[in-house]
């Protein structure tokens, strides 16, 4: 893959400034970029924190920073110095969107708040990542995932299964947030596209999660006053698991009437319909842990390899019990083509999965290879019309635009 020549896409012409760590804000920055964007990313001299994290062929690109980073470029700019925060002033003078994740206080003194941008560039398209909204009481409290899914509910969810709060082992916070950034943006550009104007897009982790987390939960109390408890019950209890069979498990959720008339005659138990408890779809919603232990004792009674055999000729829901190793060997994957593997410059060959969203006249598809710190450095300073004595002032030793690696 040419990491030069970025592929025509539906963001195409639109020049994002990414100014995050972590996963939360380069996670949109990532689904921004392969949707054809000039996602340029704005690191300190030390880098993206995720560029020591996990394991690698070279400094600074651990496998953290490389499964959120690709199609982007990276220019390095310390915004402590006064060169830093020139650049970055010009910089923002060119930007159709302004992603990052600085709070609040910090953004403000450095001139980065939407009051100020939107006043010399109206078009602006200004989103800021964050833990919680900067109107509520919580403004400017760190949250990182542990703590999203701590606030939001979501660990205390897992008591059910684990007898105390667990978190979900997972960063599914950030990856929430990511997403609902990349919603917000879209929607703006949008928006823009209709009245020729910018807006302030806020996404707090936070209220992302807990919106997310109340599509089943908030059960009765989507009434006011409430009809009942909060907790959608059936996914909420230790009997919601993978069945065992004779020799492995399996995930397995007959649903409709037709669903478990099937399954009960591929059990060789058709009475079983016959039972009140089974019959309808009401009946199993208000008697769902004894379904579900119905379920756990067919299953138990025929090996994986019997079931599978069973099932694929049947329509009931099923699937084996991946493991993530599994995942890479996955026959439907491949038959998709969502594993993909090209040849990084410096980092030898990668394995990256596909954008799920396909978009057939448009499609997501990475753009450019991960970025080393501060790859484009000179080649972005160029673009904003710096003279080449300027910039290789910029970029030598002590210089506002010089990395260091790790």
């Amino acid at each position: 893959m040419n990491s030069e020549q970025p592929k025509q896409g539906p963001l195409a012409g639109i020049r994002v400034l990414e100014i995050t760590s972590m996963i939360f804000g380069p996670m949109a920055g990532q689904y921004l970029g392969d949707l054809g964007a000039n996602v340029i990313k704005l690191e300190p001299p030390s880098g993206d924190l995720t560029r020591a994290i996990g394991p690698r062929r070279s400094p600074q690109m651990g496998s953290f920073f490389l499964s959120s980073n690709r199609s982007k470029r990276s220019i390095v700019v310390d915004l402590k110095t006064s060169d830093g925060q020139e650049v970055l002033r010009r910089m923002l003078r060119g930007t159709d969107i302004l992603l990052h994740s600085l709070r609040t206080p910090a953004a403000t003194k450095l001139g980065l708040d939407y009051a100020t941008l939107s006043k010399g560039n109206p078009r602006l398209i200004y989103c800021h990542v964050t833990g919680y909204s900067d109107e509520g009481e919580y403004a400017g409290r760190p949250a990182y995932d542990d703590i999203g899914q701590a606030a939001s509910g979501l660990a205390q969810l897992q008591t059910v299964v684990a007898g105390q709060p667990r978190f979900m082992p997972t960063i599914l916070a950030d990856k929430v947030g990511g997403l609902h950034a990349v919603v917000g943006i879209l929607a703006a550009v949008a928006h823009r596209a209709l009245t020729g104007q910018g807006q302030d897009v806020q996404v707090p982790m936070f209220e992302s999660l807990v919106a997310f987390n109340m599509f089943e939960h908030q059960w009765g109390y989507c009434f006011e006053p409430p009809l009942a408890p909060m907790g959608y019950q059936p996914v909420s209890t230790a009997s919601r698991r993978p069945y065992k069979t004779k020799d492995g498990y399996l995930a397995l959720l007959p649903y409709s009437d037709a669903d478990w008339r099937q399954f009960f005659e591929l059990a060789g138990e058709p009475q079983m319909m016959s039972d009140p408890r089974f019959a309808t779809f009401a009946a199993r919603q208000a008697h769902f842990r004894e379904v579900w232990g119905e379920v756990e004792h067919q299953a138990s009674r025929k090996t994986n390899a019997e079931w599978l055999t069973l099932l694929s000729k049947a329509d009931i829901p099923f699937s084996v019990v991946n493991t993530l190793e599994d995942l890479t060997e996955d026959p439907h994957l491949a038959s998709v083509g969502f594993w993909k593997v090209a040849e990084h410059p410096t980092e030898g060959m990668l394995r990256f999965p596909a954008s799920p969203v396909q978009l057939k006249g448009s499609p997501m598809q990475m753009t450019r290879m991960q970025p080393r710190l501060g790859e484009h450095t000179a080649e972005i300073l160029r673009e904003y019309g710096y003279e080449e004595s300027v910039i290789a002032r910029l970029t030598a030793e002590g210089g506002a635009c010089r990395g260091r690696e790790a």
